[in-house]
């Protein structure tokens, strides 16, 4: 037995990916849709070694399906959403849509596992913005362990959280400038290849970005309101890979080796810190993988109770598919949906 499954938005880059870690997982699927816009209608996506064609949004029965993952942007989830909760599956939306809602949980399984039980109330599970979401996973243990004060981010983000029009661009301006020089910035304000933005989303009127807001809102509903959260977001010319400095300051004190220790053993870290020149993780090798890395864990002398961390991770995968397949596990274990109902 298993769960009916639909992906909503599954001609996209994470729904895609949302398909392949569903095989990769085995999660119990029964059935499984591919779910898109009318002018995706008939185009072909891979479930294993399925192929499945797209159907309309427009005209599918979501009565006939537990679970619902969204993936095809915030407009569609605020049109759609709701009414699919309230034809019966469970929906886990990728989109910025419901985050702040409150009565919506917004999860990360190795985070705050027992919001699941609130996603009764609108049949709706959020997922968080992929930044936050490694960022949360690290800071987690630490939390837990010694209670953060205050954080200083900055974040180094890779052009597939753009989608994919970030990553084209990216690609077509690197093989441009080899050439004629880099065509004009379509997706991106400025240029991307061989360049870094310091903007990321929409600026707000206190100077920060919409983005950067996103990262301490969902901290503190997931973690703790207490914590101080400072955020500069920047896009960087990587393909696949979100990257932090994180900065932390602790209520008690937590030394490096204590910190090490603490989160090698917590749920969906590894830790790869040896200092030497090549002991650390960079996105490019966390391509392609479940885990969030920290790296280059050590002391900040400059203020009582400091740690500074290095943590990366796919942001297609753990940032957005990933999770959003583990709050489907975590609906299965938690016995919040069962395949017996199926």
């Amino acid at each position: 037995m298993g769960y009916r499954v639909a992906i909503v938005g599954a001609t996209g880059n994470v729904g895609r990916e949302m398909l392949e870690i569903l095989h990769e997982v085995d999660f119990p699927v029964s059935e499984i849709h591919a779910v898109a816009s009318r002018k995706s209608i008939g185009k072909e996506v891979s479930f294993g070694d399925r192929t499945l064609k797209c159907v309309d949004l427009e005209t599918f029965d979501f009565s006939k399906v537990d679970i619902v993952l969204m993936s095809a942007g915030k407009e569609v989830s605020k049109a759609w959403s709701e009414k699919i909760g309230a034809a019966g599956p469970m929906v886990i939306d990728n989109s910025s849509a419901w985050r702040m809602d409150p009565n919506v949980p917004l999860i990360v399984p190795e985070v705050n596992p027992d919001a699941i039980w609130d996603a009764t109330k609108k049949r709706i599970i959020a997922n968080p913005n992929c930044s936050t979401i490694q960022l949360v996973v690290a800071l987690k243990p630490l939390h837990d362990a010694a209670r953060i004060k205050r954080a200083v981010v900055s974040t180094y983000q890779s052009a597939s959280g753009a989608g994919r029009e970030g990553v084209d661009e990216l690609w077509d301006q690197t093989k441009a400038v080899f050439v004629l020089g880099a065509t004009e910035p379509k997706k991106f304000p400025k240029q991307i290849a061989f360049n870094v933005i310091p903007f990321i989303g929409a600026f707000q009127d206190d100077g920060y970005t919409d983005e950067e807001a996103k990262m301490w809102k969902e901290t503190h509903k997931m973690l703790d309101p207490s914590i101080a959260l400072t955020v500069t977001c920047v896009r960087v010319p990587v393909f696949v890979g979100h990257s932090e400095s994180v900065n932390l300051e602790f209520e008690t004190p937590l030394d490096e080796d204590e910190a090490r220790e603490i989160l090698r053993n917590a749920p969906g870290i590894v830790v790869v810190d040896k200092r030497d020149d090549t002991g650390y993780v960079t996105p490019k090798e966390a391509q392609g993988e479940f885990g969030v890395f920290v790296s280059r864990i050590r002391k900040d002398p400059t203020v009582e109770n400091g740690l500074n961390l290095w943590v990366v991770s796919d942001n297609v995968r753990k940032g957005a598919a990933l999770n959003a397949v583990q709050i489907a596990q975590l609906l299965d274990q938690q016995g919040v949906l069962s395949p017996a109902l199926a």
